[in-house]
This record gives C-alpha cells, sequence and structure tokens, in this order.
C-alpha cells in the first residue's frame, strides 16, 4: 500500500490592486503589513499606477524585475526617502501582469482571501462598478464580489462627481467595502508615514487583518496630543 502523501495547506493569498490614483505609499502600507502578519499577497500593479509610482517616488516597477523593486518601493517612506523600513521578505509575493486576464485571479477556482484596491481610482471604481474587466485588475475585483469574498475599494479623489458617487453606491450595494483615504489626527500623527499609515490600518481592518499600524480610540480625549514629546 502506498503511503498517504501528507496534507499541504493550500496557500490563499490577499490580492492588492494598485490603480493609477495617486497615494502609492497607501498600497505600499498596505503590502509592509500584510507580509508583516505573515499573510500571503498576490500583487496586480495597473499600468497607469507604473506612471504614478515613478512620478511618486522615482522608482520604475518592471515586469522582469518586480521583485527588485518591489522591494525598492516597500523600503521607502511615504516622504519618499529610501530605506526608511527594512528590507522586506517578498518570497510569498505572487505578482501577476496587468494585462494577463488568463492570470490565477481573473478565476472564482482560484483560492484567495480577497482583495484590497489601494489605491482605487475613479476610473477603477467606474470598471468594477460597472462590471467591464478591461484589465486583469478590474476582473479580479469583478471575481471578488461573484464569489463573495471581501473587496475593500480605498478610492483616492477629490471632489467626487454625481456618477462616481453613484458608482461608489454600486459597488456598498455589491457587498463591496468602500473606504476613502481619509487619514485621522486623533491617532497622534506627527509624519506623513502616520497619516498614510492610518489608511492602511483601517484597509486592513476593514479586511479583517490584525496590524499595528495606528493607536486605536480608547475613549479618553488629549491621547493624541499625548503622542507627542
Amino acid at each position: 500500500m502506498q503511503p498517504v502523501p501528507e496534507h499541504t495547506p493550500q496557500r490563499r493569498p490577499w490580492v492588492v490592486g494598485v490603480s493609477g490614483a495617486s497615494g502609492t505609499p497607501y498600497a505600499a502600507s498596505v503590502l509592509r503589513a500584510l507580509l508583516a502578519a505573515g499573510e500571503s499577497v498576490d500583487l496586480v500593479v495597473s499600468r497607469a499606477s507604473r506612471l504614478t509610482l515613478l512620478d511618486e517616488t522615482g522608482i520604475s516597477f518592471r515586469d522582469a524585475h518586480w521583485q527588485d523593486d518591489l522591494r525598492e518601493w516597500l523600503a521607502r517612506g511615504a516622504d519618499g526617502k529610501p530605506d526608511a523600513f527594512a528590507p522586506a521578505d517578498v518570497s510569498d509575493v505572487r505578482y501577476w501582469a496587468a494585462g494577463d486576464l488568463a492570470a490565477g485571479p481573473s478565476s472564482g477556482s482560484y483560492p484567495t482571501r480577497g482583495m484590497l484596491i489601494v489605491p482605487a481610482s475613479t476610473a477603477c471604481v467606474a470598471g468594477v462598478a460597472l462590471g467591464l474587466s478591461k484589465d486583469l485588475l478590474q476582473r479580479t475585483a469583478s471575481v471578488t464580489l461573484k464569489e463573495g469574498r471581501k473587496l475593500v475599494v480605498a478610492v483616492r479623489e477629490t471632489p467626487l462627481n454625481g456618477q462616481t458617487l453613484k458608482h461608489l453606491v454600486a459597488l456598498d450595494e455589491a457587498g463591496a467595502t468602500v473606504l476613502p483615504a481619509s487619514p485621522a489626527f486623533y491617532a497622534g500623527a506627527t509624519h506623513i508615514q502616520d497619516l498614510v499609515d492610518f489608511v492602511a490600518g483601517r484597509a486592513l481592518d476593514a479586511a479583517g487583518v490584525s496590524h499595528g499600524l495606528y493607536r486605536r480610540w480608547e475613549g479618553e480625549l488629549g491621547g493624541g496630543g499625548s503622542q507627542r514629546s
């Protein structure tokens, strides 16, 4: 009789989609926190977001060198300074090109825990709300909704016009969590990174992922001011 093979736990990653909206530091903070929590990650970087990433950080995100570029990106602080964070272990990150509509996350049979779109542009919001699936990011978001998995959409735009508001309502009705990239100040922010981490932390809260990115409200006034030296 052949020995029964040991069961290997199935990899179930969080998909992180990065659209072309301003706010690539939000995505970096979410990715760092997911990896620190021991979560597997599938990454989809839209074509437009590469231009934003280059503009905001000076980093060129290349398909052939994505691991090196991702490590450089995650080491950079929200203020643009390089090596603000220790080098990240990206061994459990799987990268999928935005134009690869045959990628794993394009199918509902591909197991994931859910998806976070950070940041989400209004074009991305419209595409997902209308079910356009014009690229892998939008397709994966549609799959996430149809499979009843958690979808967090961190929209980053202001002001919002009526059409975008209708799209956001449609996403909410479809089961997504609409999370505007609106930092709060009660946590005692003293640096731009604190504000970025607050938004990233709220996105992870919505996804149900543990983290320590910001000081939580405990019902006592003046807590933010006491954080300052």
